[in-house]
């Protein structure tokens, strides 16, 4: 199982350029980052600066949008640091839910989605793509061997289709078995109904990870409350979920939505912080079952259950007061027990 850190790109961009390094050092192969212009700094410049204090770390937004950002722009950014540091770049790629509501606009349609994904995984692998109205460009400069793999965030039954059948690889934010299991096959069938190998589509699991001393009420109880803001997050994307098919739908599972009918509100202000005041709604069962918390031993036996279901990556959202404690106790324990 390959092992991703998620981070924001707070100031300064220094902590994360060395969080990522750590990273590296400790057995991680994939470095995430947020992709909200208003809210963070700009992820593809420290990027350049990750990928040039590293050696084999990936990297790439989890996620990027198409309205946010011109998708010949996009590609051609992309291109360039693998032009620079060989092919180290994924495109994660959504519908863009803070980065559009910051800036006053709706998240991205699928069909919207779908078009740049086409685009985007074109030129940044030297070939001719059509932006639109007959104009079909190419970048002149790629050279021989160059390509982007996309990866799509999904949650719902029609983005779900629509990543089996279109992107490289799927990234599910949340780490709950049942809705692991359910929506990696939703995935996998899409695949293979498109008559693509399901396996040629990579699946990634990004979560909050805690690790705490012992499983202790006063330390897991410490552990959901650094974690709670994920609940918060997914939240979002389900309420969209809701107000298309309904609190209850054969197309939804309620696992995913039931808990959100105590939300009232959302402030993009605190948008995966842990301090987050508007995620008081999301109870201390989903904070286990989205997240995974407690003693190394409990990440273990989670981890490894996951990859049963199929999970190629688990990408670990590191936004809590332990940053490095958790990076190295991956390192040391962690991914060695899941790896060996």
């Amino acid at each position: 199982m390959d092992f991703g850190l998620v981070l924001q790109t707070d100031p300064p961009a220094s902590k994360v350029v060395s969080l990522m390094k750590r990273a590296e050092d400790n057995g991680f192969t994939y470095g995430w980052t947020f992709d909200s212009a208003v809210l963070w700094q700009e992820p593809f410049v420290i990027y350049s600066q990750i990928l040039a204090n590293t050696t084999r770390l990936r990297v790439g937004p989890m996620v990027t949008n198409p309205g946010t950002r011109t998708w010949e722009v996009t590609a051609s950014t992309f291109a360039t640091l693998n032009d620079m540091f060989g092919n180290r770049t994924v495109c994660g790629i959504g519908r863009g839910d803070s980065a559009m509501r910051v800036a006053g606009r709706a998240p991205n349609t699928l069909a919207r989605i779908s078009e740049a994904m086409k685009v985007i995984r074109a030129l940044g692998s030297g070939q001719e793509a059509d932006l639109g109205g007959g104009t079909v460009i190419r970048f002149p400069w790629i050279g021989e061997g160059a390509e982007l793999p996309v990866w799509m965030a999904a949650y719902g039954p029609k983005a779900l289709k629509m990543t089996g059948e279109e992107a490289d690889g799927f990234i599910l934010q949340l780490s709950d078995l049942y809705l692991t299991q359910y929506m990696v096959k939703a995935v996998k069938d899409a695949a293979r109904a498109a008559g693509r190998d399901p396996s040629e589509v990579k699946i990634c699991v990004a979560a909050p990870a805690y690790v705490t001393e012992d499983d202790s009420p006063e330390a897991l109880a410490h552990a959901r409350e650094q974690c709670r803001w994920f609940g918060g997050m997914v939240g979002n994307h389900v309420a969209d979920l809701v107000s298309k098919y309904g609190e209850h739908s054969a197309a939804v599972p309620d696992e995913l939505t039931e808990y959100i009918k105590a939300r009232e509100g959302y402030d993009y202000s605190h948008h995966g912080r842990a301090d987050n005041p508007d995620t008081a709604f999301v109870p201390d069962e989903i904070v286990d079952r989205f997240c995974v918390i407690g003693p190394v031993e409990r990440h273990i036996e989670k981890l490894n259950a996951l990859r049963e279901l199929g999970v190629d990556q688990f990408a670990l959202y590191d936004m809590h007061d332990a940053q490095e404690k958790v990076i190295d106790a991956y390192g040391t324990t962690v991914i060695p027990a899941v790896n060996a």
